[in-house]
């Protein structure tokens, strides 16, 4: 075995390692990257990116077919499946190949093949030792979690199979209803597939406030999902051509059944026991609030480690992790000010607490809500069914969350976010001046809804 020093290894190339070992090497450190599949990891390669890359060819038929009512007159929109395959590979390799060019120019060796610690705190990987003198992060994202009872394979498959399919199907069930099976099911609902979306809890997107849940569930079933909630998939069997099961009392079978209901921690075969990496009492690794695990010079980041499972929030912490080993002192995460995105139709963004977990935590809650119609630019662009609700403190005027269900809420989310990490509350955000028309102008009457003099309602 050959024997190789670096400052700093990074294990996994997704986006919190890829992001990681830029910023070491931003920081001086000589840095290699391990990565057992393809540069970019699971996000670019399997999830995030091919997800939105479809998510985005739904979202233009969908604009095709309401053409009519902006007076353009045109026929109903075909679907060529495999050319929606085709841009979805043209997109990911334009991204995983600026990855590994952004690698090669700071100067980042990148290691083909499966790492793994070793009890001298090494990694060995593909017949080689490379020792990291001042750190490793450990960065492999998640695996798919199944549900009770059923096992992935044949026509069984989880969230990576199924932005990959080569054929459009003609009937695609879809158990759990959180962000990923959302967007799974209204894609291809909108690409002319039958849909039926399961979820054990008692609304779609359960994670999110109450009212965009609604709101959601609203345009979902406009669009032609059947949505089945307090509802749970049993009796799986996958056979030749379809699969067939049990949901409640009644009989359903699918070309597909894609299963969406959680994911788990990349760890097996990464030698956490030999180098003394210890696990929390939820099978992640067990970490402070800089990413430092229980090895000495071992940090974990994103999906293997507590907090939402994010791209952007695994980026960050790799950034973190690489400052930390640089020597620097960068300020550790606050979870709940993490934006959470889901592309799905319509576009749902939230961020903190919502108002049901505002009141639980003794806030005086003030509440913003307001309907899309509020802002003059979501009536020319077509686009009223939305919500904008903000949550705050009423005492202190404090941003404690925002929660938006619509078109574009994906990127206006950020404003709110902004403000509150700028110390800002919702008398401030009432206050600063919108351009018009946009979509943006609905925040401003929310926070003007929140401090008790909304304009537009």
């Amino acid at each position: 075995m050959t024997s190789e020093t670096f400052d700093v290894v990074v294990i996994g190339s997704g986006p919190g390692g890829y992001v990681g070992a830029i910023r070491a090497a931003q920081l001086g450190l000589r840095v290699a990257v391990v990565e057992k599949d393809q540069i970019g990891g699971r996000c670019l390669n399997y999830a995030c990116i091919p997800a939105k890359a479809v998510l985005r060819s739904a979202d233009v038929i969908q604009e095709i077919r309401e053409a009519a009512e902006f007076g353009i007159e045109v026929g109903e929109p075909q679907v060529d499946f495999p050319k929606v395959m085709a841009r979805r590979d043209e997109v990911v390799g334009t991204l995983t190949g600026g990855v590994g060019m952004l690698l090669k120019k700071h100067g980042i060796e990148f290691v083909e093949g499966l790492g793994s610690l070793t009890e001298q705190g090494t990694v060995s990987v593909a017949g080689r030792e490379l020792a990291a003198t001042r750190g490793i992060i450990l960065a492999c994202g998640s695996v798919r979690r199944s549900i009770p009872g059923v096992e992935f394979g044949g026509r069984v498959i989880g969230t990576e199979e199924a932005w990959a399919l080569s054929e459009l199907p003609k009937r695609l069930a879809v158990v759990g209803a959180g962000a990923s099976g959302s967007e799974i099911a209204s894609a291809y609902v909108r690409l002319g597939t039958e849909v039926q979306l399961f979820e054990g809890l008692d609304r779609v997107l359960p994670s999110e406030d109450a009212d965009i849940s609604k709101a959601a569930a609203r345009v979902f079933k406009k669009t032609g999902l059947d949505v089945h909630t307090a509802t749970f998939v049993t009796d799986v069997v996958s056979g030749d051509d379809a699969v067939t099961f049990r949901y409640g009392d009644a009989d359903g079978s699918a070309d597909w059944l894609a299963i969406a209901t959680g994911r788990g921690p990349d760890v097996e075969g990464l030698g956490l026991d030999v180098a003394g990496v210890e696990l929390d009492e939820t099978g992640l690794i067990k970490v402070d609030e800089l990413g430092r695990t229980t090895r000495a010079n071992v940090f974990a980041i994103g999906d293997l480690v507590r907090g939402p499972a994010l791209a952007h929030k695994a980026s960050e912490e790799g950034v973190i992790a690489a400052e930390v080993i640089a020597g620097h002192s960068p300020h550790p995460l606050d979870y709940v000010d993490i934006p959470r995105a889901t592309f799905c139709m319509p576009n749902v963004a939230s961020f903190g607490l919502t108002e049901e977990q505002a009141k639980a935590a003794g806030h005086d809650v003030a509440v913003g809500k307001v309907p899309y119609g509020v802002a003059g630019a979501t009536t020319v662009y077509g686009d009223r069914a939305g919500i904008v609700k903000l949550i705050g403190d009423r005492k202190y005027g404090e941003i404690l969350g925002a929660h938006i269900v619509g078109s574009k809420a994906t990127d206006m989310i950020q404003e709110v976010v902004n403000a509150k990490l700028l110390e800002g509350g919702y008398p401030e955000l009432a206050t600063m001046v919108h351009g018009h028309p946009t979509f943006s102008e609905a925040i401003l009457e929310a926070a003007r809804a929140a401090d008790g003099w909304l304009i537009h309602g």
